[in-house]
């Protein structure tokens, strides 16, 4: 027993260090002195220095940025959980016939390439008055953001037997009781799920803020990103530092998260 498991950790170590090792460089590129080369090998260096992030804040207003990125996701993540689980759920209660005809529908959607709808989401967006203001960003969440967040919703809520919904009904609860109380906590797992793809597509969104933004102070970290890389091309280590001040809050995300999937995984 003690073999497997010493295995098993192994494994974990082995899997954890591939993930940690473009993490580790990318902070090791950020520490480095500019105007040295980078190394081209994974060499550990003790000139490291700070400088390089003080010199991106003065470069880029990262600060401005990433309270936009925080606005963004803390509006249309839970957006995005509100009405991907309530179409979700809506599927599972319809009849067999019909749960088929929403999933083939869901999934030609889900088929259609995003930059079919730069155009049209912009000219929607000018006429809404959306244009150049954070709802632009933020829009998608009010559909699911995704057919595929429905259809994870739709799998989970589907597996739920019938008769508890049933007995629920019995019981004198409607529509939203049923999934607040009911649907919503078993599938607490694909809420979550749902909650980080949701995050890390919204935080990481660089053609939505590129086309539906206009204003410099609305602009989210992946535009600053590019900024400064329009501004240093050939200084890399200001390029990493941007891009481990853009990967502090996900990092933190993961890590607060971690006691919720320990308990998951037991």
């Amino acid at each position: 027993m003690s073999f497997k498991l010493s295995w098993r950790l192994v494994i974990r170590l082995l899997v954890t260090a591939v993930f940690l090792l473009p993490l580790i460089w990318m902070l090791m590129a950020a520490l480095h002195p500019q105007g040295r080369p980078l190394p081209t090998s994974l060499t550990i260096s003790l000139d490291l220095t700070l400088d390089n992030f003080g010199r991106v804040l003065d470069l880029v207003p990262m600060g401005r940025y990433t309270l936009n990125s925080l606005l963004v996701v803390l509006l249309a993540v839970p957006l995005t959980l509100l009405t991907s689980s309530w179409a979700g759920f809506s599927m599972a209660q319809l009849p067999t016939a019909s749960q088929r005809r929403w999933i083939v529908l869901s999934l030609a959607v889900l088929m259609v390439p995003g930059v079919a709808l730069w155009s049209t989401r912009f000219f929607i967006y000018a006429r809404l008055g959306w244009y150049n203001t954070i709802l632009a960003l933020i829009a998608p969440a009010i559909m699911g953001t995704s057919p595929f967040f429905v259809l994870m919703f739709y799998r989970a809520f589907r597996r739920i037997p019938v008769a508890i919904y049933e007995a629920v009904r019995l019981e004198g609860a409607g529509v939203l009781a049923s999934w607040w109380q009911i649907a919503l906590p078993i599938a607490r797992p694909t809420a979550v799920g749902v909650a980080l793809l949701a995050f890390i597509l919204y935080w990481s969104d660089f053609v939505s803020p590129l086309l539906y933004l206009r204003s410099q102070r609305l602009y989210t970290l992946p535009i600053a990103l590019q900024l400064l890389q329009q501004l240093t091309p050939s200084q890399w280590s200001l390029l990493m530092a941007g891009a481990v001040l853009a990967t502090i809050v996900p990092v933190m995300l993961f890590l607060l998260l971690q006691p919720y999937f320990a308990r998951l995984e037991t």
